[in-house]
């Protein structure tokens, strides 16, 4: 945490800019997260959707990124996928994951996605609350997923109502009581 007190206020959020921003950005996504990525991971994302690349600044420093990508994808028209959120540990608590996500959120339903995608690892309690919290549901489990042999939980958002009904993975959804009647995801 800084030593002054920080307000929601003081934090500025932008889209990206230019290739400059890049050493930071990977910096901060490479101290955060479990995947290694190289340039070309962020410059495919950065360079084609660079209105989707979105960074929290805290007097000019860097705090938090999050990229996403926005494409056609199978029967879906436009699927918005996050790929890589981060935030500096010394400013988390400060809801700035939640505002990078809903702005991504914002950005996507404006290019009219019809659901956003995404993965975490099983493991990562925090950020399933986060998207779960925005509205994403646990979609499918994804075994083995991560490098570290960790599994994922893809989570979407649906945003516009179906063309045709969503499957979702039975092994994501338990029954809960004795009669077989209700369901929850897990």
């Amino acid at each position: 945490m800084p030593s002054d007190p920080i307000r929601p206020e003081d934090v500025v959020y932008e889209k990206y800019k230019d290739e400059t921003e890049l050493p930071d950005i990977m910096a901060l996504i490479s101290h955060d997260l479990s995947e290694p990525y190289s340039i070309y991971v962020y410059r495919y994302f950065i360079h084609q959707w660079p209105e989707l690349c979105i960074l929290a600044r805290y007097n000019d420093d860097l705090i938090g990124c999050i990229i996403n990508k926005l494409e056609p994808h199978r029967e879906t028209p436009l699927r918005g996928y996050i790929a890589m959120l981060a935030v500096k540990k010394e400013y988390r608590g400060l809801q700035i994951a939640s505002r990078l996500v809903q702005r991504s959120i914002d950005e996507m339903v404006a290019q009219d996605a019809d659901e956003i995608a995404l993965e975490t690892e099983v493991t990562n309690v925090a950020a399933m609350a986060l998207y779960e919290k925005l509205g994403f549901v646990r979609y499918k489990r994804l075994h083995r997923y991560y490098l570290n042999a960790s599994d994922a939980i893809r989570l979407l958002l649906p945003l516009k109502e179906p063309q045709t009904p969503t499957q979702v993975d039975p092994g994501m959804v338990e029954e809960v009581g004795g009669n077989g009647g209700d369901m929850q995801f897990v």
